[in-house]
């Protein structure tokens, strides 16, 4: 569970309603810069992160998308 915040007058504030249990164990980690952010690619949209592979798969069959979990695991078609 990781929860976010600030230090204001040398307390850390956490950010939301977290209500933790008094005496509960914590680690505190230090982020900044580029490192904030969730993701690596925070920022990038899902379609620019996916272009290099737009069209990358050939010669599937005509019904691969209806029937992927026959060609994946064997299923019977539909």
């Amino acid at each position: 569970m990781a929860f976010r915040g600030r230090v204001e007058n040398g307390v850390i504030r956490l950010d939301g309603s977290a209500a933790l249990p008094e005496g509960a164990e914590v680690r505190v980690e230090i982020v900044t810069g580029a490192e904030d952010s969730e993701t690596p690619s925070a920022g990038v949209s899902l379609y620019d992160r996916l272009k290099p592979l737009i069209g990358a798969a050939k010669h599937l069959p005509e019904d691969a998308s209806a029937n992927v979990d026959h060609y994946l695991y064997g299923h019977p078609k539909q």
